[in-house]
């Protein structure tokens, strides 16, 4: 294909996600209108799939023993690209589309990460390449991936377990944010669990001496988790929450619970970090003669990156139009003003970029990558696809400027104003998909660096043994 063939085709990609401009949006508004959290998506992921049955797409849910979990297939011809959407909402996020604090339902959950933009965005660019491969104009097999319960769980991960992405070439996936750029990072991989300790209930006045407190177990390993920080890598990260500990004060607590999270950089560190808080869980029940059970509830790498594929997605930046409507730039100018000071934020750009951003209410101009070669402080399920096969990433402006993910902020930016970036994104994944299928060198780059990055470090599934997603989140 010429240089001018494949920029007369990208138009074409472009156009046609701009065609289906009002179809994504009320997607996109429909998933944010009915935030659903973790393992619990069956309204976002029918909406997902029902579009992409419409468009001729073989789709087949419960993918990993994952109700809302699905691989939605267009052609059975080599080579293949696949780009995966997240749908999952936050506990206790709800907010409606104003520039003020204003939950539809207190406690209830809303998008404060912007998936509900995330998966209509991928969907948007699979749509585009379907098409110019029904077309003749593009050879090969596009897939998406319905990718449920990122923030809790590890959806992912369980569908790498079953084998989803093992005959897929490259993937191509984003995130929302508040500024346009390539990511060439890694992250933290991590271990959760779920600790909880048995003991033996009694009146905690009369007769304290028959009692045996599974909450002191809980509280004594907390504190030895804390003497134990002193001593793990700087880049590691420890959190813990208590779930339970007990009912009321003048009953010695016979149950206690208490959820870990447990992050480093390498996988290894993790493992070698987790087993050292599960002998700190194991004393904490020796010395208050308790017993101890220890669940792991998920588990996740970091993300190994693909400089190729960041390299192919900038350049495909450049040529993605990124547009707001007065409606939508009025609205970024009044939650801009909520965010008060953002300096922290800007950090993360170069010094010119961070002179253009300072002022901006939303900052649209692509950047190049601000995480070459860092290791970020957060997780996410999408590590353990890139330990499997090539992974493209960026992060696309939904947000104004400065906007951290999980606040109300970023909540009522996604009802409206997210669907412009939203849209960005589509149009750089359908052209970076388009670059993958139609250009071999493309990817035997991005094998060879996958490939060169990994070597030595054999993928395993951290999940234990058989793990049922629906039986540890109840947990």
């Amino acid at each position: 294909m010429t240089t001018r063939d494949r920029e007369s085709l990208k138009r074409s990609l472009f156009a046609t996600i701009e065609s289906e401009r009002d179809r994504l949006k009320t997607a996109a508004r429909d998933i944010w209108e009915s935030p659903e959290v973790a393992f619990r998506e069956s309204e976002s992921s029918e909406r997902l799939q029902s579009i992409l049955r419409e468009e001729g797409f073989d789709v087949e849910a419960g993918i990993g023993g994952v109700e809302t979990a699905f691989v939605a297939r267009y052609g059975d011809e080599d080579p293949v690209v696949g780009t995966m959407g997240e749908f999952d909402a936050l506990p206790g996020m709800s907010q409606r589309a104003t520039a003020e604090r204003d939950p539809v339902e207190p406690g209830a959950p809303g998008h404060g990460c912007g998936h509900n933009l995330f998966g209509v965005g991928s969907l948007g660019g699979a749509l585009a390449v379907k098409r110019a491969i029904e077309d003749g104009r593009l050879d090969g097999s596009v897939v998406f991936f319905g990718t449920p319960a990122e923030e809790a769980g590890g959806g992912k991960v369980y569908m790498v377990r079953a084998g989803a992405f093992d005959d897929v070439d490259a993937v191509v996936s984003w995130h929302p944010g508040w500024y346009n750029a390539p990511n060439k990072g890694s992250c933290l991989a991590n271990d959760a669990f779920t600790f909880t300790f048995e003991g033996e209930t009694s009146h905690a006045a009369a007769a304290p001496e028959a009692g045996r407190s599974a909450l002191d177990a809980v509280q004594l390993m907390n504190t030895g988790v804390e003497y134990m920080r002193e001593h793990v890598p700087d880049a590691a990260r420890i959190h813990y929450a208590v779930q339970n500990g007990g009912s009321a004060a003048n009953v010695v607590p016979g149950e206690a619970s208490v959820e870990y999270l447990v992050r480093a950089p390498e996988r290894e560190e993790v493992e070698r970090l987790s087993e050292w808080v599960r002998d700190i869980a194991d004393a904490a029940a020796t010395m208050t003669r308790t017993d101890c059970t220890a669940t792991k509830t998920a588990g996740l790498y970091g993300v190994l990156p693909n400089h190729s594929l960041a390299d192919a997605i900038r350049a495909n930046m450049e040529q993605a139009e990124f547009s707001l409507d007065d409606e939508q730039a009025a609205f970024a100018a009044d939650l801009r003003e909520t965010l008060g000071d953002v300096e922290g934020a800007l950090g993360e750009l170069s010094e010119s970029d961070r002179e253009a951003a300072r002022d901006a209410a939303m900052f649209t101009r692509p950047v190049d990558a601000t995480d070459d070669e860092i290791v970020g402080s957060y997780s996410t399920d999408s590590g353990d696809v890139s330990w499997n096969v090539p992974l493209g990433r960026f992060r696309a402006a939904t947000w104004p400027v400065g906007t951290p993910a999980h606040s109300w902020q970023a909540v009522a930016a996604g009802a409206e104003l997210g669907t412009a970036g939203m849209e960005f994104a589509a149009n750089v994944i359908a052209a970076t998909m388009a670059d993958l299928l139609a250009d071999d060198d493309l990817r035997a780059e991005a094998r060879a660096e996958f490939e060169r990055r990994s070597a030595g470090h054999e993928y395993e599934s951290p999940l234990p043994g058989d793990a049922d997603p629906y039986e540890l989140v109840s947990r």
